[in-house]
Parts: C-alpha cells; sequence; structure tokens
C-alpha cells in the first residue's frame, strides 16, 4: 500500500535513527471447540527467548507484507493451519519490557474454527498442539511473554461477540443441535446454563434458529436424536441468551 498522495511532506531533516527502534510481531490466537470444552492452539517454543515454553503462535512482520499477511503466514508456517479468511484484528500490545530482547510491539489476531485440522509444526516451533484455555489461564500452562493476556483477551472478545454477532455458529458448523450451541456459551462464558430454559430462550426469538427438518444421528446411549438448526437471519443482532439467563453461576465459581 502506498500513501494516499504523491507528495507526503516529509521534513528534509528528517532523520529516522534519532528515534527509538522497535520491532512489529504479530500473534495469533486460534480457539476451537473439543470434548465440550474450549480450546487454544499453542506452539512449544524451539528457540530462546522462552524456548521450550508454551506460546501462541506467531512472529516477526517481514518488511514487504502487510500486518493479515504476516499473520497469514505465521499462522501457517508454525501449525499448517490456512486460516487467512478467518483472522480478525482484536488488539495491540507494547508494554516495555514484554520482549527481552528489544521494544516490540505485537499485533493480536483472533481465528474461531470449527475444526482445527491437523497441525504441524513448523520453523521455529518445536511443537504444537490444541491446549483447554481453562489450562492457559489458570497457570496450569505457563506461556511466554505476555501471552496469557493476550489469550485473556481473545476470550473476552468471543464472550462479547455471543452477545454482538453470531459467532457461536463458527464454533458449530452450518447446522447444530441446541445442546451443542448451549455448550458453546457454557464453555465460552464459563457458566452453566439450564437446558431447558436455554431451550426457551432461543426458540422464543423468532428467526433466531431455524429447525432444518432433520435429526442428528443416534447416540450410543439411544433415545430420540435431537433436532438440528441452522442460523436464521436474526442472529446478526443481540443474542437472547445473556438476557433471559443474567444469573446462571460461573463455572469457576461452582
Amino acid at each position: 500500500m502506498t500513501t494516499k498522495t504523491r507528495n507526503p511532506g516529509v521534513p528534509a531533516d528528517y532523520d529516522p535513527s534519532q528515534f527509538p527502534a522497535f520491532a512489529v510481531t504479530v500473534d495469533v490466537v486460534v480457539l476451537t471447540m473439543s470434548d465440550s470444552r474450549l480450546h487454544v492452539l499453542l506452539v512449544r517454543r524451539g528457540v530462546p527467548p522462552f524456548e521450550g515454553m508454551w506460546a501462541i503462535p506467531g512472529g516477526v512482520k517481514r518488511p514487504t507484507e502487510t500486518l493479515d499477511e504476516a499473520a497469514k503466514r505465521e499462522l501457517a508456517e508454525e501449525t499448517g493451519i490456512d486460516g487467512a479468511s478467518l483472522l480478525t484484528q482484536f488488539g495491540a500490545y507494547g508494554d516495555p519490557g514484554r520482549d527481552p530482547r528489544m521494544n516490540v510491539v505485537t499485533v493480536a489476531y483472533l481465528a474461531v474454527l470449527r475444526e482445527v485440522g491437523e497441525i504441524v509444526a513448523g520453523t521455529d516451533a518445536a511443537g504444537a498442539a490444541l491446549v483447554p484455555v481453562s489450562d492457559a489461564l489458570n497457570g496450569k500452562i505457563e506461556l511466554a511473554f505476555d501471552h496469557a493476556q493476550i489469550v485473556r483477551d481473545a476470550v473476552e472478545r468471543v464472550r462479547v461477540d455471543l452477545d454482538l454477532r453470531g459467532i457461536a455458529t463458527a464454533f458449530v458448523g452450518p447446522t447444530f443441535t441446541l445442546a451443542e450451541l448451549r455448550a458453546v456459551y457454557e464453555a465460552v462464558w464459563g457458566v452453566h446454563l439450564d437446558s431447558a430454559n436455554f431451550r426457551r430462550s432461543v426458540l422464543a426469538e423468532s428467526g433466531w434458529v431455524i429447525p432444518t427438518g432433520r435429526r442428528a444421528r443416534p447416540g450410543s446411549t439411544g433415545g430420540k436424536p435431537a433436532e438440528l438448526y441452522r442460523a436464521g437471519r436474526m442472529w446478526k443482532y443481540a443474542s437472547p441468551i445473556r438476557r433471559a439467563q443474567p444469573n446462571e453461576k460461573r463455572k469457576e465459581d461452582s
């Protein structure tokens, strides 16, 4: 991208060496559901600093690429995942000392995936794996740099987006059962939701979810298979779930 004017008017005596040098990096938080729990994709660092520790995928932006291009490249290089179309910027981090090598500002991206697929560690990553978000945030797994805070902020962004956008469907796919949908809210919000109240809240909003006329595959325990739904046109508006169930107990408090 070039500047919007042919003559930007840079002062003749401007000397960039008079300003502190700093690097720009990108970091990508990939969130997905697995076994009804919210998981984050982490890589094990294969080089210093913090060699051997877990971190979110990321790296230095090259001078010839945009931030979006850098995020796409780093995610693919370190994990083998192509999530380019799903990447969204949600924050920037530049506190002094966040990187022991030099002053580094990182731009954080978020990707919500239904299925991560095969994970292949590459470049300077010694390994890659899906890890429960709770383990990354409660200190069970120590993350390098300030990545615990970045993951925490990403989860908060998703919590807000559950209310404001139809992001829940990114976790469950084009068709889903109400139990699968409820599991997303419980995992992201960290609450227990009454199944009957949840069902009433969802179905009370006309046009929010639409029955497909089909049912899920029978489970191993028998019983009538659950109905399958798809997101309706009202999905882009505020979610009715938070309004209908404001006093549900958080899982960490139970």
